[in-house]
């Protein structure tokens, strides 16, 4: 009977891990992210795949993070990033009432601005570059602009620093789903000034 028991758990134990690992590999179905989220090159990365990537190719791999200087200022910023190149600036001349937040005005210099880093850093763009937006939408948008300009190996992390909302529970509406931050992956407040954007 004890030996009857033991295989029980064993069994259980197993049909448990089977359990975590399909659900990390539903996690990596990309074909199912929303619309928003999809680019034209298909190239995407977790939180913790991007994480990863970076640690193992630092020499052939760019980070960028395309969240506004007011984004990174006041929530953080990633310990691996190698630049902050703003999608978009936040801009307090007008509000939208639809989202409930100031109107944002795109980054006109956005393409001229990775090719400089690009340069900068001696990397073409054939390079492995990951982009990192607040919650995957701005990040998925750069992507296609990048690859219409001739990018080849654009990955957008498709949770970004932030995370989704959660659509239901006691934290309805808040970012506390996926996402670096929620991801337990490393960020910091303390910001490096050569990697940030100034405007001129």
């Amino acid at each position: 009977m004890k030996y009857i028991k033991k295989i029980i758990q064993i069994v259980a134990l197993i049909a448990v891990a089977f359990s975590f690992i399909g659900a990390a590999q539903a996690e990596q179905d990309w074909s199912k992210l929303p619309e928003k989220k999809q680019t034209t090159l298909g190239l995407y990365m977790d939180s913790t795949m991007a994480y990863d990537y970076v640690m193992k190719n630092m020499d052939n791999t760019l980070f960028v993070d395309i969240r506004t200087p007011s984004e990174v200022n006041y929530l953080g910023a990633v310990t691996v990033m190698d630049a902050l190149i703003p999608w978009v600036f936040m801009d307090s001349s007008g509000w939208n009432s639809k989202k409930h937040r100031y109107n944002r005005r795109t980054n006109d210099n956005f393409v001229a601005d990775m090719d400089a880093l690009l340069k900068k850093k001696g990397r073409t763009k054939d390079d492995a570059l990951i982009l990192m937006c607040r919650s995957g939408d701005r990040s998925a948008l750069a992507v296609n602009l990048l690859a219409e300009n001739g990018y080849t190996n654009v990955y957008t992390v498709v949770h970004g620093y932030e995370g989704d909302k959660a659509k239901d529970g006691p934290k309805k509406g808040q970012r506390v789903v996926n996402g670096w931050k929620n991801s337990g992956m490393p960020w910091t407040y303390t910001l490096d000034g050569d990697l940030m954007y100034l405007t001129k």
